[in-house]
């Protein structure tokens, strides 16, 4: 009994050597932008499909996140969505790998189709606070904003500038809480990424112009921000292979296919 128990062990042992042998995983963290979170998501996801010894983990937590989880190191690439990065970023090396487009969004029971830029400027300052001033119903308006450190808010602002948020403004955390506020209020307005947009929400024109992919391209709708993948240093291994496919043809596929504007 005890040299079948001295065996087995033996046979355990070799066994757990053996499979210490094979090739370990790399671990990659992806941190930050909420907007570009999905995104980021199903490109891990195909890139793990065929990378087996990688493991990519997809965080959000908004721009300001993704900047100082890649100066920590707490993240090995930091997700910003911002027109203007921070001055901390610039020891950051940042890779632009697509564009997109802030939709101004309104519940699809509002009949207003078109703001001027004043008009969203007003709307958001609070001086604007009815629906009747702008061509809808007599009705107040619900404002609904991102948390301050959100790369969608921060480029909102810097894009119609001169916006001190109204203190009646709803914060919500990320582009979802957004698009679900405002489908479930038709008094309410907000902004978003042009990716998220669904059939619960509507789209605005601003000064005219759609929020469409066409449009976007050719620089005519002006809400449109970068998206960087943000790392410390001199991207290596596999961070750098996940970023040369994200800027592959087929990342940049999955990119345009999923609502977003490729990087070139």
């Amino acid at each position: 009994m005890h040299r079948r128990m001295i065996v087995l062990l033996s046979i355990f042992v070799i066994a757990s050597l053996m499979g210490g042998c094979g090739k370990s995983k790399t671990s990659i963290t992806l941190a930050g932008s909420t907007a570009f979170q999905p995104f980021a998501e199903k490109l891990a996801e195909q890139y793990m499909s065929t990378h087996a010894n990688v493991s990519i983990t997809v965080q959000g937590g908004g721009s300001a996140v993704g900047v100082q989880t890649a100066i920590s190191g707490a993240a090995q690439i930091g997700m910003a969505d911002l027109v203007v990065l921070p001055e901390e970023a610039k020891q950051l090396t940042p890779t632009i790998v697509a564009r997109d487009g802030i939709a101004l969004v309104l519940n699809p029971a509002n009949k207003v189709i078109n703001l001027t830029m004043q008009q969203v400027r007003e709307v958001f300052n609070g001086k604007i606070k009815n629906w009747k001033e702008v061509g809808g119903a007599d009705s107040p308006i619900t404002v609904v904003s991102r948390e301050a450190g959100s790369g969608t808010r921060s480029s909102f602002e810097q894009i119609v500038t001169e916006i001190s948020l109204t203190k009646d403004a709803l914060i919500q955390d990320s582009n979802g809480t957004i698009r679900e506020t405002v489908a479930n209020d038709p008094n309410a307005i907000g902004y978003l990424s042009h990716g998220l947009l669904n059939d619960k929400i509507k789209a605005i024109k601003i000064d005219g112009q759609e929020c469409t992919t066409e449009l976007i391209t050719t620089g005519s709708y002006k809400l449109v921000r970068p998206i960087y993948l943000l790392v410390k240093g001199t991207p290596l291994g596999e961070v750098q292979n996940f970023i040369d496919y994200i800027l592959s043809a087929d990342g940049q596929q999955t990119i345009k296919a999923n609502g977003l504007i490729p990087a070139k």
